[in-house]
């Protein structure tokens, strides 16, 4: 099963259909961002979705925040995951109390062999920890939600080896492609699900409906 993330959630509604469309995590971003929640709205979230009886998993996003602060966010959210989507390094990840979702940006330079010694680096550090490896775009200045695909061709190896979590510039349009091309263990979509800078209810529920669309076709298939 693919996993799915809907990610860059602020209000409780689109949580909820984030949830109930199938979706298997949701991301708050406490990065600076447009997409920016306080501590106290992720806990509203947070409280509404327990208090619903859904097991979806919350996950923090931070951009190069000290260890400490996220640990005490994490706790009084509370958070199932943590999210490092900056510069921090692998040994930084094991500072962090909750498990670590590591976001690798990719180029054309960061692919291939290049990109499995990576993350085999980063995993070997980090062997006693779940980690989860997030790719995403490489754009300067930017650390997530570009809404900017790369060439996915570029990150088939790693997927083959890991479990990862394809990001940047998916779509209700593209998801199925991405999938076919790449296998993920995940994917996880943000811009590609809004209308005018706003969370769109009907492109999450195709986001999630398009995948889980396309697993019930495998298994038919597979069946005959």
């Amino acid at each position: 099963m693919v996993r799915v993330k809907v990610c860059g959630i602020k209000e409780i509604a689109d949580a909820l259909v984030a949830t109930r469309a199938g979706a298997d995590f949701i991301g708050l971003v406490f990065a600076s961002s447009r997409r920016q929640i306080t501590v106290e709205k992720a806990r509203e979230i947070v409280t509404a979705l327990r208090g619903g009886g859904f097991a979806t998993e919350v996950v923090g996003v931070f951009v190069n925040r000290p260890a400490s602060e996220i640990n005490k966010i994490a706790r009084d959210v509370p958070l199932d995951r943590v999210q490092l989507s900056g510069d921090e390094s692998w040994e930084y990840c094991r500072d962090i109390e909750k498990p670590v979702i590591k976001t690798v940006h990719i180029s054309d330079a960061m692919a291939g062999s290049r990109l499995v010694e990576l993350i085999d680096e980063g995993l070997k550090i980090l062997s006693h920890r779940e980690t989860v490896v997030i790719l995403d775009t490489l754009q300067k200045g930017v650390y997530g939600g570009s809404g900017q695909t790369f060439n996915w061709e570029l990150v088939k190896e790693a997927a083959q080896h890991y479990y990862v979590v394809l990001a940047g510039g998916l779509t209700p349009e593209n998801v199925v492609q991405a999938i076919d091309t790449v296998h993920p263990w995940g994917v996880d979509a943000s811009s590609g699900l809004e209308t005018n800078g706003i969370k769109d209810i009907e492109k999450i529920e195709k986001f999630v409906q398009a995948v889980r669309g396309m697993e019930c076709e495998r298994n038919l298939h597979v069946s005959f």
